[in-house]
């Protein structure tokens, strides 16, 4: 199982691809904040643990391994971030939001989350009487 920091370089190396067709080096450093030599040294590990096949100075690719946790990486994110807005979190921190928990929840965790955000999506009502009681919140205070 990929740690918290690969995660994070898969779901980007995967969201690079899907957007572009690639993912360079200089694109994960761009997109994740980090120096291309540390991209270097973690895309040379996701190479090692088979996540993807890296080639120096030809790009890379996902193998089917990393591909397919790219995807539930990805999936998880937006699942988080849906979540964040039907319960009414400010869009402005929703992604800082997203980030800081989106390691530390199990993927029974994740699939129950689907689960709520099924139930209130099937029922728009459902969301109304959340927006219905944070108003009132926030009168009190």
């Amino acid at each position: 199982m990929p740690t918290p920091s690969m995660e994070d370089y898969i779901e980007q190396i995967y969201m690079l691809i899907e957007d572009k067709g690639y993912a360079r080096v200089s694109d994960i450093a761009d997109a994740l904040s980090v120096h291309p030599s540390s991209v270097t040294k973690m895309v040379q590990k996701l190479d090692k643990d088979e996540y993807l096949v890296y080639e120096k100075y030809r790009g890379l690719i996902l193998t089917p391994k990393g591909k397919k946790i790219g995807k539930r990486l990805v999936f998880r994110h937006e699942l988080l971030e849906q979540l964040l807005r039907i319960i009414g979190v400010k869009e402005e921190n929703i992604y800082e939001d997203v980030e800081g928990i989106e390691h530390h929840l199990s993927w029974d965790s994740i699939d129950r989350v689907g689960d709520l955000v099924q139930f209130f999506e099937e029922d728009e009502s459902r969301i109304e009487v959340l927006r219905e009681i944070q108003r009132k919140n926030e009168e009190e205070q």
